[in-house]
C-alpha cells in the first residue's frame, strides 16, 4: 500500500489509541515487524498554545518512520496552524485528522466523530490542513453518527477534498466499541473510493486480519485494542502478508522479556515512577489468561519500583 509518496508493503498499521500507542509502545511494536503507526491524538489547541503536556506526545523515535502524527479538533484555524508547529519541531511522513474519536469529552466539543454530523465542518477542516500540510494528509473516521446514512457522501467529500487516504472503523459512534465491526459498509466505501481504504474494527487475529482484507477489499488494515498485550499478533500478520508463512506463539520466557522491556521504554521516555503506573494497564493485557493472573494483576498495582514489579511477573510466569 501506498499513501503518497509513503511505502508500507504490508498494508498493516497500528491505530491510535489514547492512553496507550504512546512512545514505548510504538517501539515494542516495531521490533515485532509494524512497518507503520500514529502517535496518539493531539489536541491541535493543545499545539497551538504549546501545552507541556501536549507537546510531550509527539515524541517520535528515530526508528519509528515512516510515522504519522494525528491531530484532533473542528477549528480550520487551529488545525492548519497546529499542522504548521509540528512541520517545524517534528520529523514525520503523514498527518492524520481524527474524525472518529467516540468520547464524550471529545465529542461534546465538537471533535472526533462529532465531525460526522457535520459534513461542512468536516470539509472546511480538512481543507484547511491541506492548504498547509507539506506531507501527506489521511483521516480517520467512523460509519457514521448513528446510522450509516450518509457515510459514502461523507467519505467522497473527503476525497473531493484531497485526502490521500481514509481509515474507516466500521462502528457507528453511538455503537462506540460495542456490537460488531460492519465490515460490509467499510468494503462498500472501497467500492466508491479511488484513495486507498484502511479497514479497522474486529482485528484480534491473524484470520480475522486475512478474512477482512480478503472481503472487503481494503487496501490495508489498521489494528488496535488487538495488539494491546499482543503484538505478537503484528509479527504474525506481517510475517503471513510477507510470506505467507504462520508464526509459533510467544514462549513464557518471551512474553517476561517483552514485558520488561516495554517498561524499560517507558522508564526511559517518562521516569520510573510514572513507567510503573501505566505500564499497570498494559502488564492487565499481557498476562489475560495466564493462571492467577488477577492476583498478580493486584501486586502489580501495589508496586513501586521495578524489582517488585519484575517479582509479580516472575511470580506469574513461574506457575
Amino acid at each position: 500500500m501506498k499513501i503518497g509518496n509513503v511505502e508500507i508493503p504490508s498494508g498493516l498499521i497500528l491505530g491510535p489509541m489514547a492512553g496507550v500507542t504512546d512512545f514505548a509502545f510504538r517501539k515494542i511494536c516495531r521490533e515485532f515487524g509494524l512497518e507503520m503507526s500514529y502517535t496518539e491524538m493531539v489536541s491541535s489547541k493543545g499545539i497551538y498554545y504549546k501545552d507541556k503536556k501536549t507537546m510531550s506526545l509527539l515524541r517520535i523515535g528515530m526508528e519509528e518512520h515512516p510515522v504519522g502524527v494525528q491531530i484532533f479538533g473542528s477549528d480550520p484555524f487551529f488545525m492548519a496552524e497546529a499542522v504548521k508547529r509540528v512541520q517545524e519541531i517534528v520529523d514525520y511522513e503523514i498527518l492524520d485528522i481524527n474524525m472518529g474519536c467516540p468520547t464524550p469529552k471529545i465529542v461534546n466539543n465538537g471533535d472526533g466523530s462529532a465531525l460526522l454530523k457535520d459534513i461542512d465542518q468536516a470539509r472546511k477542516v480538512l481543507e484547511a490542513v491541506k492548504m498547509v500540510s507539506h506531507k501527506p494528509v489521511t483521516v480517520k473516521v467512523r460509519i457514521g453518527w448513528n446510522n450509516i446514512d450518509g457515510t459514502i457522501e461523507f467519505v467522497k467529500m473527503l476525497e473531493d477534498s484531497g485526502a490521500d487516504a481514509i481509515a474507516v472503523h466500521g462502528r457507528t459512534r453511538e455503537q462506540m466499541y460495542t456490537g460488531k465491526a460492519d465490515w460490509n459498509t467499510i468494503k462498500n466505501i472501497k467500492s466508491e473510493l479511488k484513495i486507498p481504504v484502511i479497514g479497522n474494527g474486529d482485528i484480534y487475529t491473524l484470520d480475522d486480519a486475512i478474512r477482512r482484507m480478503k472481503e472487503s477489499g481494503v487496501d490495508g488494515i489498521m489494528i488496535a485494542r488487538g495488539a494491546r498485550g499482543n503484538p505478537w499478533l503484528i509479527r504474525d500478520i506481517v510475517t503471513y502478508l510477507k510470506t505467507g508463512k504462520t508464526s509459533n506463539k510467544p514462549k513464557v520466557n518471551e512474553v517476561r522479556d517483552v514485558i520488561m522491556k516495554h517498561l524499560m521504554y517507558a522508564i526511559e521516555d517518562k521516569g520510573e515512577h510514572r513507567a510503573i503506573i501505566e505500564l499497570r494497564k498494559h502488564i492487565g493485557w499481557y498476562i489475560k489468561g495466564y493462571k492467577n493472573a488477577a492476583q498478580v494483576r493486584n501486586k502489580i498495582n501495589k508496586s513501586s519500583d521495578i524489582q517488585e514489579f519484575e517479582n509479580c511477573i516472575n511470580e506469574l510466569l513461574d506457575n
